[in-house]
């Protein structure tokens, strides 16, 4: 049984498989357990599949699926949660008949309520910080009360707290953590220190 999506997820873009499982490692010293490993590389499936078949212990997710095909090859690879962009009905319901976690991305209040037909009630908020930010998920407190949100784009250490504070966030996905220049340059390190600042600043 996979473990619980943290609260700080790391999202990752890797050019090169062999960095996969160092990059899950550095991660999980720093007090994190959840990885969203982005399909903007043509490795970006066998980096899940290695993750997931040499790092049990973290919860390791597909990210930027676009298409069904990109969440076949996800879901084989063996990721336990899928993240889209955009909200689209056909993944959707793909990923709902494979009984595997999406959460789609959202900013609208018509993507939301398309969202809530669909069953959803944890939402990717995407672009996070371009559409208003915290001021947004304040916004939505009151007519989605049963909707929980996991901000993306534009979170970083200095306003962490202020997105994990509300109540209206299960999580928050951010880059930073693990940025590709990092990755590139197998700075685990400095990764599991990014992440331990996080998982040590954060009120959760």
């Amino acid at each position: 049984m996979a473990p619980s999506i943290s609260k700080i997820i790391p999202v990752v873009k890797i050019d090169k498989a062999q960095n996969a499982v160092p990059l899950a490692n550095a991660i999980l010293k720093g007090n994190i357990n959840s990885i969203e490993v982005t399909f903007r590389s043509d490795c970006a499936a066998q980096c899940i599949k290695l993750i997931s078949q040499n790092c049990p212990q973290m919860n390791v997710g597909a990210g930027t699926v676009t298409s069904i095909l990109k969440a076949k090859q996800a879901i084989k690879a063996g990721a336990k949660f899928i993240v889209t962009p955009g909200l689209n009905p056909k993944i959707v319901k793909f990923c709902q008949k494979k009984k595997i976690p999406i959460f789609p991305g959202v900013i609208t209040p018509t993507e939301i309520e398309l969202a809530m037909s669909l069953g959803l009630n944890t939402l990717k908020l995407f672009p996070a910080e371009n559409f208003g930010g915290v001021k947004l998920l304040d916004s939505y407190k009151g007519p989605y009360a049963d909707i929980k949100f996991i901000p993306t784009g534009g979170i970083k250490l200095e306003n962490l707290n202020d997105y994990l504070s509300r109540k209206n966030v299960s999580a928050v996905g951010g880059s930073w953590l693990a940025t590709s220049e990092l990755i590139e340059n197998c700075h685990w390190e400095t990764i599991t220190e990014n992440c331990r600042n996080a998982t040590s600043s954060s009120r959760t």
